[in-house]
């Protein structure tokens, strides 16, 4: 059986984020099934296309989703954000 899903490791990403902003990138990669270093290079591609902000708390990152922005592709970008989180997570 193939091991594909509907959402991508960008969204997966985005989800644990935005049910846990202080969550650590150890523990986004562990729930997302990949490696730290791509989890890094995720978060980094939310913050540079304003997806998200982090913030540093101490020793720590606390994270914030920008729930207008619209998806990215061409097909969904009539949709925002918050719908995805509202509809995967019910978080607004």
């Amino acid at each position: 059986m193939d091991q594909w899903t509907f959402l991508t490791n960008h969204s997966h990403v985005l989800l644990c984020i935005a049910d846990d902003p202080g969550i650590r990138l150890r523990d986004v990669a562990s729930r997302v099934g990949i490696t730290e270093r791509a989890t890094q290079r995720i978060v980094a591609d939310l913050v540079d296309s304003g997806y998200i902000s982090r913030a540093r708390i101490g020793r720590r990152n606390q994270y914030a989703v920008n729930t207008d922005l619209p998806f990215r592709h061409p097909v969904e970008q009539n949709a925002r954000i918050g719908s995805l989180l509202m509809l995967v997570k019910n978080v607004e």
